[in-house]
């Protein structure tokens, strides 16, 4: 095969062969062969499952596949050649789904199988498809008619194409800034491999001394470490103002992206009959209305808010003995880890030496054993950088249920943050079943001088989140793609998964398991857990209300029936910000600029999912906490395999085939609380008597 883009879907993709010329090629032939099994499949004069819905998946799946897979090698292995391959074929992509939601002919195809003497005798994985599909049907405008039409396949067009700016400007803004020191001295603080991990970079350079961006395994050890305020000042400004009219290089701001996602998505959201985009968006959620999520937000918030302002005073007191008298953003995360070590003597650096990336796998990959029954084998498929990994997933069986893709590392060319993307869902065709291909990716720090990379407990928790996305793909028994659990899991719940792995991060048992010294191969030893733990909600309430306030924002300016000026998004923030937030960035701060989960991400007006789903994940881990075994160093093993077979069957295997609601309810045995996520995070008066 000469484009390997072109691979039938039963086969992995060969992603070392992909270069940049193969994308528009394929991606062009991939379209006409849909379009024109689309329209013959409408040409079938009655309706059925298999001349329908299989008909269409089958027309459709190679297409999908094809653009994940240039979507994802544009996020981790950013060139100009792949970028501007993938603009070239965006507006074609958007005008194709665009036709297919508004396809008259399939739609009335979907109704009449609805309808159908049939019906009655379909699974339920095939009842919650026709229903799903249905529904995205008219809220993919299939229902408009002439002026209207044409004018939302125009918005989606528009959308996506300004998304994918948004998302270029943050990547470059990000790249173009680098920060070379050659006087060491500026340095104090950081710790030695973070110093080595920035003399290698600027070695990469040809340049002397050391080399400081604004990738997370770059910037945070700055701010958390280093005695030099201003060193501190200047790095936090830069990672502030990011893709902003405030950056070094403002040619990259996204003001005006801003302005036209928030325009056309107020327009698109009219045009199908609804008031904002947040009613438009909570047609697909667990939440009901705008009201109601905001409810949420400032319930949580008035809870939390005492615990915030708490934390803050404790903060600024201890800046003071520290000499800072002016407390400013810049010195929160550094005097956040002074406070931490002088209260719980313990560092962030010290821990780090103990999670090794190899044992931390390790340590994973037993947890989802004993939980859910499976195992990650190491293979060797066609990886697209040298950096990634690949895993044959296999069942209790010692059959292979899915394959797993891990890019850790961070680097230039590569979309900061952490996700996980299903490149192929798992798919039954009479005796054929084509098993998920998932991808989780981080941005850690790299090994360094021939040692393993060290993952802060941060970067552990982080990975554990994102595996229990890639479990929710790779654990399916859904044989329906349409109603797997990235395609129909409303996006409200499709956190819940990934924040109740993050539980078992504060487990010994758990750590023993997954922890060994870089230098001594030792566990990390119980003493040091225990003050981890203490350690665990230090500063619960400041964070808690950093993430209310990045959600409350995200629902304001989207619960809006026209767009908003940046000015009055700013202004929305700041109002948000007097209302909820404790610590207040300088004006010059623009964060919305480079809020990609908004507005490049899929999370406009969805932001508030990971309070919401946190409220799901921490009732669903207290089933484990019920069931835990205590153990004799006063710990406690909560790897509790039958209560794990049980979240496997009931959430993760589900998929998408009934609402979120039924599958936690079906787990728990009744309706989620939210007195676990206040106990666990120690956001109750108990907590702090």
């Amino acid at each position: 095969m000469s484009n390997p883009l072109l691979a039938p879907i039963s086969q992995l993709i060969d992603y070392a062969q992909i270069n940049a010329e193969h994308v528009v090629p394929a991606i062009e032939q991939l379209l006409t062969q849909a379009k024109t099994a689309v329209n013959d499949l409408n040409r079938q004069p009655v309706a059925t499952w298999d001349n329908t819905v299989t008909a269409l998946n089958n027309a459709t799946e190679q297409l999908w596949r094809a653009w994940t897979v240039v979507g994802h090698l544009n996020s981790v292995i950013n060139s100009p050649e792949l970028r501007e391959a993938k603009t070239a074929c965006l507006p074609q992509i958007t005008e194709f789904s665009t036709w297919l939601g508004q396809n008259e002919s399939l739609y009335q195809r979907y109704q009449q199988l609805a309808q159908s003497a049939e019906f009655s005798s379909y699974n339920i994985e095939q009842k919650r498809a026709i229903e799903l599909a249905l529904r995205d049907f008219r809220l993919g405008g299939v229902e408009l008619q002439g002026e209207a039409r044409a004018r939302y396949g125009e918005l989606s067009e528009q959308q996506a194409v300004a998304s994918q700016r948004f998302s270029e400007n943050v990547l470059d803004s990000m790249d173009q800034w680098a920060l070379y020191i050659t006087d060491e001295s500026q340095l104090e603080g950081i710790p030695a491999d973070t110093k080595a991990a920035f003399a290698q970079a600027a070695q990469a350079d040809d340049k002397a001394g050391w080399k400081i961006t604004l990738k997370m395994p770059s910037y945070l050890p700055v701010m958390q470490y280093a005695t030099n305020r201003d060193l501190r000042h200047t790095v936090y400004k830069a990672y502030a103002t990011i893709a902003s009219d405030q950056a070094q290089k403002p040619d990259l701001d996204n003001s005006e992206v801003i302005e036209q996602l928030l325009r056309l998505r107020a327009e698109e959201s009219a045009l199908l009959g609804f008031n904002t985009f947040a009613e438009l968006r909570l047609e697909t959620r667990m939440a009901d209305t705008a009201d109601q999520v905001i409810d949420f937000l400032r319930d949580l918030a008035q809870r939390a808010l005492p615990f915030a302002r708490k934390d803050l005073e404790q903060l600024k007191a201890y800046a003071i003995e520290l000499g800072i008298s002016d407390f400013q953003p810049w010195d929160a995360a550094f005097v956040s880890e002074k406070l931490r070590e002088s209260q719980y003597a313990y560092s962030e650096d010290e821990i780090k030496q103990y999670f090794t990336e190899p044992q931390v796998l390790n340590g994973l990959f037993d947890v989802a054993q004993q939980l859910f029954g499976v195992q990650f084998k190491p293979t060797t498929l066609s990886v697209w950088h040298p950096d990634v990994s690949a895993f044959e997933v296999i069942n209790q069986d010692q059959q292979p249920i899915g394959y797993l893709y891990m890019d850790l590392y961070a680097r230039a060319g590569k979309q900061g943050g952490a996700w996980v993307n299903s490149e192929r869902s798992r798919r039954r065709i009479n005796h054929d079943l084509h098993l998920p291909v998932t991808y989780l990716v981080c941005n850690f720090s790299s090994p360094q001088d021939g040692k393993p990379a060290l993952l802060t407990h941060d970067d552990v928790i982080t990975l554990f989140h994102e595996s229990g996305h890639a479990l929710h793909n790779l654990l399916s028994t859904v044989d329906e793609p349409d109603v797997s659990a990235f395609a129909a899991v409303e996006w409200d719940a499709i956190e819940l998964p990934s924040q109740f792995m993050e539980n078992f991060c504060w487990e010994y048992p758990v750590i023993q398991k997954m922890s060994a010294h870089v230098d001594t191969g030792a566990q990390l030893p119980l003493a040091l857990y225990n003050k981890l733990l203490a350690a665990k909600n230090f500063q619960s309430g400041m964070q808690m209300v950093r993430q209310i306030e990045f959600s409350l924002f995200d629902m304001l300016i989207h619960n809006q029936s026209t767009g908003l000026s940046i000015t009055a998004v700013l202004d929305t923030l700041d109002q948000v910000r007097s209302e909820v937030a404790v610590v207040i960035p300088p004006s010059w701060h623009r964060f919305p600029h480079a809020f990609s989960h908004l507005f490049a991400g899929g999370y406009g007006a969805g932001y508030y999912s990971y309070k919401w789903a946190e409220v799901l994940s921490a009732d669903a881990y207290a089933a484990f906490e019920e069931n835990a075994v205590a153990l004799s160093d006063g710990s406690r093993n909560t790897l509790d395999s039958t209560t794990g077979m049980r979240f496997r069957d009931e959430v993760l295997a589900t998929g998408g085939i009934r609402p979120a609601a039924e599958s936690f309810a079906a787990f728990r045995g009744r309706e989620p609380s939210a007195e676990a996520l206040l106990r666990h995070s120690g956001l109750t008066e108990a907590a702090v008597q």
